[in-house]
């Protein structure tokens, strides 16, 4: 399906939510306003809003990938997953306090994030080749922000929201690839000293690994590919937990170590 705004409606929803970020603002959903809007339009949106960010200084580190369970993709009617961009000022290390106040609508998802020594490159990239260009896998929580309103949010939205990505934490025992079968990575999350989520890691594409190959055969229909020293978060595999104001946070990954985070 091809793109059904003109170049000045994304370049004025990509300022829209520019702006949104910078206040921390809701705005009203795309769909809402411009109903015929395609996936391919709100790729457009986010790729004017990331432009933008670079060109103000802000620093490209890597990409996250999501709706890469089967449930997800259900629940959205999308049948492959999405991706976003990941700035240097979003990565917070184990164990950070973080301000509340930079997002909204926070919620937390257990991940495997993947960093990259060689390029990848469509368009036949495989799991074996994703494996092989990894030098390290490490536990990471992804922070879910959303600029735009919740209540009736299509897949549309959410990927011109750069894919609901707000920032990460990164943390536990980083682990190369060949040492573990990442299949069976699992993971407790805690709020506040309950437990909210378990989850294993085959529920992201039965391999966490796949998403990555899946972002760097779609990269190469835009004549692009992931590069080395990259982090690409492969997707979540538990259900989206929501944090409040105080909230402290850890995940357990058992041989993999724990990550943690409080919102202040």
């Amino acid at each position: 399906m091809e793109g059904m705004l003109e170049p000045s409606q994304i370049e004025a929803i990509a300022a829209e939510l520019a702006e949104a970020e910078r206040t921390h603002e809701l705005i009203p959903r795309i769909t809402e306003r411009y109903p015929d809007a395609t996936i391919e339009d709100s790729y457009a949106i986010q790729g004017k809003w990331r432009d933008r960010e670079i060109a103000a200084g802000r620093r490209l580190v890597g990409r996250k990938i999501g709706l890469t369970s089967k449930a997800m993709q259900a629940a959205t009617g999308i049948t492959e997953p999405d991706y976003g961009v990941m700035f240097d000022d979003t990565v917070y290390e184990n164990g950070s306090v973080i301000d509340f106040d930079q997002f909204t609508n926070v919620r937390i998802e257990v991940e495997l994030a993947f960093v990259l020594n060689k390029p990848l490159e469509g368009p036949d990239c495989n799991l074996f080749d994703v494996l092989r260009a990894t030098e390290y896998v490490t536990p990471a929580l992804e922070i879910l922000n959303s600029h735009i309103r919740m209540e009736g949010r299509t897949i549309v939205d959410t990927i011109s929201d750069n894919a609901a990505y707000g920032g990460m934490v990164l943390g536990g025992n980083p682990t190369r690839p060949e040492d573990i079968d990442l299949r069976w990575v699992s993971a407790l999350l805690y709020r506040n000293e309950t437990i909210e989520e378990t989850g294993v890691a085959a529920g992201v594409l039965n391999h966490p690994g796949t998403g990555v190959a899946w972002l760097a055969n779609k990269f190469h229909q835009h004549g692009a590919r992931l590069e080395a020293g990259e982090i690409i978060l492969a997707g979540s595999f538990t259900r989206p937990m929501w944090v409040e104001r105080g909230d402290s946070v850890l995940c357990d990954y058992g041989q993999m170590g724990t990550i943690s985070c409080r919102f202040v």
